[in-house]
């Protein structure tokens, strides 16, 4: 749930305070001089997207702010916002706003919040879900690596209770790593869900770049790795995104580790720079190109690859399923690969 109120003069890469009294730093990237200025190249016209609005745009966003939610969309600059809440949905981000890590790619605010948690966050989003009327929903959370379990407990707390109250909602879970925890991770596993997602985000060789310390590629590896061994029939799931630096080499390699624990669905985005203070943009990848990666990512046995470059990890997260690209294109003909209904979530596809 939402723990900010932030005033309008707050910059990005200051300090500022919350409601409760946490420190953070906007946008979670301190500003850092630079001896050579940005130069910021106009963004390719397949990345240009329409301007949020509409009465669906709005029911969400009363939503959101009536029942005290935290939502990925906002917290991290998503270019996507617009369309997924003019379709009703949301990502939901638990356990505040405010994230215990400082990956030098994302947006959301980073401080520490000091063992803070909304207890009433699980009904509050057991609520927003039913009234959204979704068939879907993605949790995320920031990292909490503040609390005992990394959060866990009220994470698998917030799933039990949609549950509760709407059996038929399918939850995908965008979790933190929790520190390798694998008792927190099961807690998690237990709670209901039905995808169990964990974002390795970058290939190997940029991964200390890129993310937190405290992150790692074999860590996130591991997690996703023991999801999956404790509840063999839960789908697995990772983001990648492009245009960091990575070869084309790396990422097939990353694919390959991947598959070798037994990732179901992988998606591909562009990495997008949300603030002149975090990393920047090295190479802009073409949807052609994305295709491509799409179809080979395919062709190792993933179930699904959504490739695009606006795809995000919990973006049209409901039409995997299709395998049609998130509808974004034509799905890639694979020889030999056929659907697999056992490993789908009960879901209306019509």
């Amino acid at each position: 749930m939402s723990d900010i109120s932030q005033p309008k003069t707050v910059a990005s890469g200051e300090k500022f305070r919350t409601t409760q009294g946490i420190t953070a730093i906007k946008d979670g990237q301190k500003h850092r001089a630079s001896s050579e200025p940005q130069v910021f190249e106009p963004k390719p016209k397949w990345l240009r997207v329409k301007a949020p609005g509409g009465s669906r745009f709005e029911a969400v966003k009363r939503n959101v702010s009536e029942h005290r939610l935290s939502t990925v969309c906002q917290e991290s600059h998503c270019p996507n916002m617009g369309e997924c809440w003019s379709n009703g949905t949301a990502t939901i981000m638990l356990m505040g706003s405010v994230c215990t890590r400082a990956c030098r790619f994302c947006a959301v605010d980073t401080g520490n919040p000091n063992g803070w948690l909304d207890l009433e966050e699980p009904q509050n989003t057991a609520k927003s879900v039913e009234l959204m009327a979704l068939r879907y929903i993605v949790l995320t959370s920031v990292d909490r690596d503040d609390l005992d379990d990394g959060g866990a407990s009220h994470y698998a707390a917030c799933v039990r209770a949609i549950k509760e109250r709407t059996p038929q909602v399918v939850v995908e879970a965008l979790t933190p790593d929790f520190d390798g925890d694998l008792q927190a991770i099961e807690r998690v596993v237990d709670s209901g869900l039905e995808v169990f997602a964990q974002n390795v985000e970058t290939v190997k060789r940029l991964t200390h770049e890129v993310r937190d310390p405290r992150a790692g590629y074999e860590k996130t590896l591991r997690v996703l790795e023991h999801a999956k061994r404790h509840r063999p029939q839960m789908l697995t799931k990772t983001s990648l995104m492009l245009g960091l630096g990575e070869t084309d080499a790396e990422i097939l390699e990353t694919m390959d580790d991947l598959r070798a624990i037994g990732v179901d669905i992988l998606t591909l985005g562009q990495y997008l720079q949300p603030t002149r203070n975090h990393l920047t943009v090295k190479r802009w990848v073409s949807p052609e190109e994305f295709n491509r990666f799409r179809e080979l990512g395919l062709e190792k046995g993933f179930m699904e690859v959504a490739a695009g470059p606006l795809v995000r990890s919990s973006y049209r997260a409901d039409k995997v399923f299709e395998k049609n690209n998130l509808g974004l294109a034509a799905p890639v003909p694979v020889p030999g690969q056929q659907l697999n209904s056992s490993l789908i979530p009960t879901l209306n596809l019509n």
